[in-house]
């Protein structure tokens, strides 16, 4: 969904921004920033980082933490954008994703409730993992009772370099609050958003402690693993993590 441009309205309220890049079945954090957006941007027109979260994340097995990769095809394609980078359907990757969710989590109490519906999204005819993303990220923001305002970058034709081109993010949609996770301070420019009167908030995450399969308590997994453990509970468990 493409938000209007609101930056002229000088009757707009004070507004918060967030640009993330896509993921699969991402961590509480990524939740977090959501949450308190105003406007979501999918940062989906950036190169695809093969060691990054977009195709692959963590669960929690009785040996500790496991990866779900979602397949994806590298060869001859340079370094695509994420929105170009293309799902390697040649692998059934669906069924031991579920599998192994239904394998490890055979005992958490809400795995009948979320993970058919996971299963029915995952079995769709996906070919980029963009779409398969933002679709997943859709179904977790609606389990945890999140319902942002997004869009996607490359839907906006919007130009610049790093810090600059997340300003004009932040003047296009007339936010005047930049809400950013930690690992940006090494390259954002802080100096450029402030003379353009934007605030910049760091994300200072507070991973909570919830009922979890197996001991011990494992940190930053997928928020599936939240969701199957808690249910219902899983929203305000997040809402409790949160900046001072």
């Amino acid at each position: 969904m493409t938000l209007p441009d609101v930056s002229s309205n000088p009757c707009a309220g004070r507004r918060t921004l967030v640009v993330l890049q896509p993921g699969y079945l991402p961590w509480l954090g990524f939740f977090d920033q959501m949450r308190r957006a105003d406007v979501f941007v999918y940062y989906d027109d950036v190169r695809f980082d093969k060691h990054g979260w977009r195709n692959r994340n963590r669960i929690k097995s009785p040996a500790g933490p496991q990866w779900l990769t979602v397949p994806v095809l590298h060869h001859g394609k340079g370094q695509p954008l994420i929105t170009e980078t293309l799902i390697d359907a040649r692998s059934d990757w669906p069924r031991k994703h579920v599998g192994t969710l239904r394998q490890y989590y055979a005992r958490a109490p809400y795995v009948k409730q979320y993970l058919p519906e996971l299963e029915e999204l995952l079995n769709r005819p996906w070919t980029h993992i963009a779409d398969l993303d933002i679709a997943v990220v859709d179904l977790m923001a609606g389990w945890l009772k999140l319902s942002p305002n997004v869009v996607r970058a490359s839907e906006l034709g919007i130009g610049g370099t790093q810090s600059e081109r997340l300003i004009n993010f932040c003047l296009h949609f007339g936010a005047q609050r930049y809400f950013s996770g930690s690992a940006a301070r090494d390259y954002l420019d802080v100096g450029a958003f402030e003379r353009r009167g934007i605030e910049v908030v760091w994300q200072e995450y507070q991973h909570p402690v919830y009922l979890q399969q197996y001991e011990p308590f494992v940190p930053y997994l997928s928020a599936i693993d939240l969701l199957l453990n808690c249910g219902d509970d899983s929203a305000l468990i997040l809402e409790d993590s949160h900046l001072p």
